[in-house]
């Protein structure tokens, strides 16, 4: 089962990721200004994961990615993958756990390393 992540980014608008049950990312979404979007926007992926169109391109250094649209927006961009089939499994990890998929929301955390 994959797991939704939201965070908080450096410029504090708010990002989600989905990772593989093993813990790799395997796409990232554009940032929002509000949290709730993040929220939205992952419900509505669990929700009909089937209404999302995988654009899928090679990027200039011959790695393959794709992107999520939904009409005329991008939801998200894929990590880099070295071969067609990997991209494949990337999308079949989404269409097959997103929608039992966990939300984990580390946003609300400011996480600080002692020594």
């Amino acid at each position: 089962m994959g797991t939704f992540l939201i965070s908080k980014r450096f410029d504090d608008r708010y990002k989600f990721v989905f990772t593989s049950r093993k813990g790799k990312t395997i796409f990232t979404s554009p940032s929002f200004e509000l949290k709730m979007e993040c929220e939205k926007i992952i419900e509505e992926i669990k929700s009909d994961i089937d209404k999302y169109t995988y654009v899928k391109s090679r990027a200039a250094n011959g790695k393959y990615f794709f992107k999520i649209i939904y009409g005329e927006s991008i939801i998200a961009t894929s990590r880099k993958y070295t071969t067609p089939l990997l991209l494949e499994k990337g999308i079949d990890e989404i269409i097959l756990t997103a929608t039992n998929s966990d939300i984990l929301d580390f946003s609300v955390n400011d996480f600080f390393f002692t020594d």
